[in-house]
């Protein structure tokens, strides 16, 4: 009850914030059209979703679930693990500079491991929730759920951070992040929508309406919200999925009119 209550309230808050048809002409509108689908492992609660070197990784959350993974694109078989202890619920992950960074939810931790061997290296404490996280191979892009995005070094240490606004009103609830040709995606906790972000200013430029994207067909009692998006930049390809989901889908952008 309390998710649909929530839903509700994200669809009030959207629609007064621009995400629905009402957006002026300054903001551009598209739609994410189907190109190619992959198997995804339902099992896979999807916090962070990236390619590195052309390899596909994924982080996923819930606690006594939570792992990141090497994954097969064609099978969706994941080829190496990285198993977190029962306590810690992870969320967003990408790669910088040699190292594998790894949010967590509310533990109040980030970690540094290896990123060819996966090993180990420090944790640092992190004052904020971890939501999502990315790069522009510079520095490290977060977000806390909030209307915020936080950049941060190599050591988790905030030297910017920027507010999220569409029409100018604050965007909340933005969660996995990707860096894609300049701009910042991030998917909409619990909507259908993505918002393309100017990173100098927080300024949205554009949304990506996801609905439908997952069928009725494959969905169950388990099927949660979308939630994942990475980017090839060796293929320009862009992928999309989500909590749950049996399907990881290549996507391509359709302006609507």
């Amino acid at each position: 009850m309390m998710r649909k209550v929530l839903i509700v309230i994200l669809m009030i808050v959207f629609a007064g914030a621009g995400l629905s048809s009402c957006a002026d002409a300054a903001v551009k509108r598209y739609k994410a059209v189907v190109v190619k689908e992959f198997p995804h492992d339902e099992g896979s609660y999807t916090q962070g979703l990236f390619f590195d070197r052309g390899r596909l990784f994924e982080s996923t959350g819930q606690k006594g679930e939570s792992k990141f993974r090497e994954v097969d694109l064609v099978s969706g078989k994941p080829v190496r693990n990285l198993n977190f202890a029962n306590k810690y619920f992870a969320e967003g992950s990408v790669m910088f500079n040699g190292e594998l960074f790894i949010l967590t939810w509310t533990n109040k931790v980030a970690f540094v491991y290896d990123a060819e061997t996966l090993e180990y290296k420090q944790a640092y404490r992190y004052p904020r929730e971890g939501w999502g996280i990315t790069t522009d191979g510079r520095q490290l892009i977060a977000s806390d759920g909030s209307s915020k995005l936080y950049f941060m070094d190599g050591k988790y240490q905030v030297k910017r951070t920027v507010v999220v606004k569409l029409n100018g009103k604050a965007v909340k609830y933005l969660n996995e992040l990707e860096y894609i040709d300049g701009k910042i995606w991030a998917n909409v906790y619990t909507s259908d929508v993505i918002v393309i972000i100017n990173p100098d200013d927080g300024r949205v430029e554009a949304t990506v309406d996801c609905t439908g994207l997952l069928p009725d067909s494959l969905r169950d009692s388990r099927t949660d919200v979308l939630n994942g998006i990475a980017y090839n930049p060796d293929t320009k390809k862009i992928y999309l999925t989500g909590k749950y989901w049996k399907r990881l889908y290549e996507i391509k952008l359709e302006e609507i009119k």
